[in-house]
């Protein structure tokens, strides 16, 4: 049991390694499997497609960031903070894709939500419950502000909403300029949208 468990984990970290750089269309079962270091009839003894494949990377790359997003959003600190951290550590990750292969790989969500989202209803459906779940931690953090006053907004839903695409849309800006400054924004836009005030900046 352990051998098998242990090829599938190769074929799904080969595979999000390869997604992350080139994307998912132009890849092959053959180049996943010869990445990954596991024979080719393997990959079908674990995933009935490629599709299938590509869900059980965004369910493993999910449960990854999700952990963090809970312990970030749900931890002790104010808010504002918490947001403000969640911001820092977007930002620190994509510096340190950046370092380990020279690009920018911007958020494998947002890469594939581009890429996939016309093309298969599984993955799309996938990809809309994963934003669902980043909006509703964001819900909770911006709903707990309100209640201190620390913002002016009156539909956390949408403000939500709004946090969470802005936070997409910069780091989709730092891949195409392959640059990370792009996300030094994030914080000063993330007040504006939410009505905050600016001393909240510093």
């Amino acid at each position: 049991m352990g051998r098998t468990s242990d090829a599938r984990s190769k074929i799904l970290d080969a595979a999000q390694s390869l997604i992350e750089l080139r994307g998912y269309s132009a890849l092959g079962v053959a180049e996943i499997c010869k990445t990954a270091g596991v024979p080719k009839g393997s990959f079908y003894y674990f995933f009935e497609s490629k599709e299938a494949l590509a869900l059980a990377v965004l369910d493993e790359h999910w449960a990854v960031q999700r952990r963090d997003w809970e312990r970030v959003l749900r931890g002790d600190r104010e808010p504002l903070e918490r947001l403000r951290r969640l911001f820092e550590e977007t930002e620190a990750a994509q510096r340190a894709g950046q370092a380990t292969c020279g690009t920018v790989s911007g958020c494998m969500f947002g890469n594939l939500t581009l890429e996939l989202s016309n093309r298969t209803e599984a993955i799309r459906s996938r990809l809309q419950e994963i934003f669902d779940a980043q909006v509703d931690m964001v819900e909770e953090v911006i709903s707990a502000a309100l209640e201190r006053d620390d913002v002016t907004v009156t539909d956390t839903r949408e403000a939500a909403r709004s946090v969470v695409a802005q936070l997409e849309g910069q780091v989709l800006f730092a891949k195409l300029y392959n640059n990370t400054a792009q996300l030094d924004a994030l914080w000063r836009n993330c007040l504006f949208l939410l009505g905050a005030p600016a001393a909240a900046a510093g």
